[in-house]
């Protein structure tokens, strides 16, 4: 059912509406497969099948280009507008409508022992290129500039741009 609603908020950006023609336009749209095959793997994930989920994880590197942990949590509104050069750690959680573009990096690190990955909360755009890296926290209503990275918690309403990322208050 997650796939459905994040077709339906890809058209919405795509074409202002999310009929039945629009949506399905959507899927055959660049980014949407690879949408397809993480929702699939995330599932099998979810309900103890990671062997079978490890194929879908392949496929969707193989065919798409774009490596996303089968344990990575996104809910509804997930899209990847271009997913060639997509890597994302199995460890990252997301919250609803989430646009990630092309060469995108979310990535854990190690700050000594424990994995910390980032968390990102809702309605967040993530421009191509850019690195989110590290426990960290990026809040609702954000918008990632292109080639930037982040390594440090962004606040609501606000924009992180540059290397290393700066963050610019909206009004």
């Amino acid at each position: 059912m997650r796939i459905y609603h994040d077709l339906k908020f890809k058209s919405q950006m795509f074409y202002g509406k999310s009929s039945f023609i629009s949506i399905l336009r959507v899927l055959f749209s660049d980014g949407s497969l690879a949408i397809v095959l993480y929702r699939i793997t995330q599932f099998l994930f979810k309900y103890r099948l990671g062997f079978v989920g490890y194929f879908f994880q392949l496929l969707n590197k193989y065919l798409n280009g774009c490596v996303i942990g089968g344990k990575a949590e996104f809910d509804t509104g997930f899209v990847l507008m271009h997913p060639h050069g997509v890597i994302i750690n199995s460890e990252v959680k997301g919250g609803k409508n989430i646009v990630i573009e092309s060469g995108v990096v979310i990535g854990a690190a190690r700050n000594g022992l424990p994995v910390e990955a980032p968390y990102l909360k809702n309605n967040i755009f993530i421009g191509s290129g850019a690195k989110i890296l590290g426990g960290i926290s990026i809040g609702n209503h954000v918008n990632i500039g292109a080639n930037a990275v982040v390594l440090q918690n962004v606040p609501d309403n606000s924009t992180a741009v540059g290397v290393p990322a700066r963050i610019i208050e909206k009004k």
